[in-house]
């Protein structure tokens, strides 16, 4: 089973959570569809040449989020949870909705002009007030 998932020896972040990230992205995007059969631990590890603990650490993360759910002897699937793609989706905007308000703040601007700013990204047919 191909996973068509990449790992970026450039990247910044840890294996594991590269792994994470794009499993949980598909699931989101519901590319993989709850009750899909994920890739064994040891073929995963195989097909994106890293350790099988790299592998293992993600899927206990998912997990434990209740993304995946693992059956002793059958594998790892999709969690079956009710608008699953919904919730993923909502934590990766509030994230960069987080993330927005740190810059923000880095940049000394107030909850009104960022407001503004959001409204425009929202709006952009609209004149700015």
């Amino acid at each position: 089973m191909h996973s068509s998932l990449l790992i970026a020896q450039a990247d910044a972040r840890p294996l594991y959570l590269q792994i994470t990230e794009q499993i949980r992205q598909r699931v989101a995007a519901g590319d993989w569809p709850p009750g899909r059969e994920l890739p064994s631990i040891r073929a995963l590890a195989a097909e994106l040449r890293v350790s099988v603990i790299t592998v293992k650490r993600a899927y206990l993360d998912l997990e434990a989020e209740g993304v995946i759910v693992t059956r002793q002897g059958r594998g790892s699937f999709v969690a079956d949870a009710r608008n699953l793609a919904q919730a993923l989706q909502r934590a990766e905007l509030d994230a960069h909705l987080a993330a927005a308000g740190r810059i923000a703040a880095t940049l000394g601007m107030g909850e009104r002009e960022l407001m503004g700013r959001l409204r425009q990204a929202l709006h952009p047919e609209e004149p700015e007030a």
